[in-house]
């Protein structure tokens, strides 16, 4: 995990909805997306490197991420513990035995309610899959900060999609308010030409390769 850091001392995941069921990413992650997409290099500059990370194929990842004409790095966790352990997916058994613990709460976000709200069923069609797979992932961000050649997690507060998001990574605290939801989504257009690299980190997060 420590070569997601690119040369920095900190590093901020966002947890990306596109789990492997999908056919495309969360409408309301990819929002987001189009904001952070355009100051990631701001960060970078400011020895912060910003990830996107999700469950989904590689491929799928680098298709989508070339229609939406993105730039920032994106990384697969497909095989790997790593959004399980981040309590950003959850097991078709903790949907059914209502043990989903997001956001420091038990079953207490609308993804989290039966039937699933319209909202929720609407945009997991959007994303090409039903609504409890679709509740099976969840937005967040992450921080670490690399101590010699380790990646230690910092404090940071995972929020629903379009919410707030608050690090104490030093850098990014003075640089950016990271998921304001002011950003208005190119999801509907069809663009090319990405540029930053595309990654899988492997099984427990441990390593990262190009692909």
């Amino acid at each position: 995990m420590a070569d997601l850091f690119g040369g920095r001392s900190q590093l901020l995941v966002y947890h990306f909805m596109f789990g492997p069921d999908y056919t495309a990413g969360c409408p309301s992650c990819s929002a987001i997306a189009d904001g952070f997409d355009g100051f990631a290099v701001h960060l970078a500059n400011h020895d912060v490197m910003l990830w996107a990370v999700s469950r989904a194929p590689i491929a799928k990842l680098q298709a989508y991420k070339r229609r939406m004409g993105w730039t920032f790095p994106w990384a697969s966790t497909a095989g790997s513990d790593f959004n399980f352990d981040f309590n950003v997916s959850f097991t078709a058994e903790q949907q059914r035995a209502e043990l989903v613990d997001y956001n420091y709460q038990r079953g207490a976000h609308a993804m989290d309610a039966t039937p699933p709200p319209a909202p929720v069923a609407q945009f997991a069609a959007m994303s090409g899959t039903d609504a409890a797979s679709y509740a099976r992932e969840r937005p967040g961000m992450s921080a670490f900060a690399l101590e010699g050649s380790t990646a230690r997690p910092r404090g940071a507060t995972r929020r629903a999609c379009g919410g707030a998001a608050t690090t104490s990574t030093p850098s990014a605290e003075s640089s950016v308010g990271l998921m304001g939801g002011a950003a208005t989504s190119r999801r509907g257009g069809i663009f090319s030409g990405s540029r930053a690299s595309n990654t899988r980190i492997g099984k427990g997060a441990g390593q990262a390769g190009e692909k």
